[in-house]
C-alpha cells in the first residue's frame, strides 16, 4: 500500500513551495511582500510531522504560529 502524502507534499504538487512558520505580525507582513513579488500565499496550520521534536515542543505551546506557502499567482486568479 503506497504511504500516505503529508500536506507539504499534496501543496508542493500543487506548485506551493513552503517559506517559513511564524505568528503574528510576520503573517501580515511577509504575506505583504509575497504579494508585491506577485505571489500567492497561503497558511496554513503547522504541520508537526514536518518538525523535529526540538520544534515540536515549543509549537505546541503556541498554536498562532503558521506555515507561510507561496507560488506564482495564476493567471485570472484572486490571491487568497
Amino acid at each position: 500500500m503506497p504511504a500516505k502524502k503529508s500536506r507539504r507534499e499534496i501543496f508542493e504538487a500543487e506548485g506551493w513551495t513552503k517559506q517559513f512558520i511564524a505568528s503574528e505580525p510576520r503573517l501580515s507582513e511577509a504575506k505583504d511582500v509575497y504579494e508585491e513579488m506577485g505571489l500567492e500565499v497561503r497558511f496554513e496550520p503547522v504541520d508537526k510531522d514536518d518538525l523535529d521534536q526540538e520544534c515540536k515542543d515549543c509549537f505546541e505551546m503556541d498554536e498562532s504560529c503558521r506555515t507561510i506557502y507561496t507560488r506564482p499567482r495564476r493567471e485570472g486568479k484572486e490571491v487568497r
